[in-house]
């Protein structure tokens, strides 16, 4: 499965792929202003113990880091070196970030980063080609052992053929936006991504259509996340590109580190085989939700 840690919670719109965002929308629900960024009680989430003295996230899990929020976002400054500090320590897992705020990494990275950490996964937003030749630039001068691109909200066409020569881009991640207003994702702006990716042997993933699809001028309302997923995977806009190297390392203080029983194996249910995200997915959590249930069997 894949772990969700959002040591804050709130974020503030600065470009296009904003406009409808998520957490906004579920805020929303509940009364409460997104714009407020707050420290989360799920801070220290990647050190924390069960009672047998074990890390709860074992190692080699995927964690999603900052999720309801930008990780570089200015008014979580004064917690970002204590979460730096928490990757140091558990190397034996991949943090996946996102960020719309990359002209202020540079500048908030630790002191030992040195040419970067092999269990950071640093990906960049990029809606449309705007923001693309606005933030790729700037993601190529930074000192990331990996990188990647999120089309999503894709809301825009993009192209980066120009920018896949220089093999730092290792895997691109595309999906339409949701919810109530979301603008529609045109298959061909897909299409031309995917192509452009297997040119270059890049990972491709195509994890969502969004609410509202065209395709050879049709368009498709697919409220339901399960279908658009499910869609995704059937227009065959997946590709595995070379294969990213974690260079993962047992963790400094744990009491258990590295023993057999303790790593994570993934694993698939049956529903995971026909899901948009199976290419990029570190397993199936058996959560339930999506109907199948018992997927580990």
């Amino acid at each position: 499965m894949s772990v969700s840690w959002n040591p804050w919670h709130g974020c503030r719109k600065i470009s296009e792929g904003c406009r409808h965002c998520y957490v906004y929308r579920q805020d929303a629900l509940h009364e409460r202003d997104s714009r407020e960024v707050v420290r989360t009680a799920a801070f220290g989430l990647p050190v924390r113990r069960g009672r047998d003295g074990r890390f709860r996230i074992p190692p080699g899990e995927r964690v999603y880091t900052c999720f309801t929020s930008d990780f570089l976002v200015e008014e979580a400054d004064g917690w970002r070196a204590a979460a730096w500090e928490m990757m140091r320590l558990r190397r034996d897992l991949e943090f996946f970030f996102i960020t719309k705020r990359i002209g202020r990494l540079r500048e908030q990275l630790p002191p030992d980063w040195g040419d970067g950490w092999e269990n950071v996964f640093f990906n960049v937003t990029c809606e449309n080609q705007k923001r693309a030749d606005e933030r790729i630039p700037i993601m190529f001068k930074l000192p990331f052992k990996h990188k990647g691109i999120m089309a999503a909200p894709f809301v825009g066409a993009v192209s980066i053929r120009d920018y896949l020569p220089a093999g730092q881009i290792e895997q691109v991640i595309a999906g339409g936006e949701n919810y109530d207003g979301s603008r529609p994702l045109e298959y061909e702006w897909v299409k031309t991504l995917y192509d452009e990716c297997v040119a270059a042997d890049v990972t491709f993933c195509f994890i969502e259509t969004g609410t509202n699809f065209v395709k050879d001028g049709k368009t498709w309302h697919l409220p339901d996340k399960r279908r658009q997923s499910y869609a995704a995977w059937r227009s065959g806009l997946q590709y595995q590109g070379k294969k990213i190297n974690f260079r993962l390392q047992k963790p400094q203080f744990s009491l258990f580190a590295g023993s057999e029983s303790e790593v994570y194996r993934k694993f698939f249910g049956e529903r995971c085989q026909t899901c948009g995200s199976r290419l990029i997915c570190n397993g199936c959590s058996n959560c339930g939700q999506c109907g199948a249930g018992n997927a580990a069997k």
